[in-house]
């Protein structure tokens, strides 16, 4: 068994960006905060698996070129290759939880 509590982990730019609060040795998964303007930034894997449940905020999340609004509640299971990008136009910041399996850092590839 591991427990973790989210308040004994800090996000990457502080106040914003991803937080991951299990990392392997076979799941992934942490809490985004977009503040407005911000965006995931478009990207596949190779082979992870990846979910994404949004608690609050409706960004606009990008899935193979398809723009889709963001409700709170709505959660989006990704295959790979399957192309993605969480673009927040909105002037609330958005929070999600996201899930990724298999455990593979190294397999995220970024698109320009």
């Amino acid at each position: 068994m591991e427990r973790v509590n989210e308040a004994d982990f800090e996000f990457r730019h502080g106040d914003h960006g991803p937080k991951y609060l299990l990392r392997g040795p076979r799941i992934e998964w942490g809490i985004i905060v977009f503040k407005p303007g911000q965006e995931l930034g478009p990207h596949y894997h190779r082979e992870v698996e990846e979910t994404f449940y949004f608690l609050e905020g409706s960004p606009l999340m990008v899935v193979d070129g398809e723009e889709h609004r963001v409700c709170p509640g709505d959660a989006f299971r990704l295959e790979p290759p399957e192309s993605h990008n969480i673009i927040n136009d909105t002037d609330r910041d958005t929070r999600l939880i996201f899930i990724k399996t298999p455990y593979l850092p190294d397999d995220k590839v970024e698109m320009a």
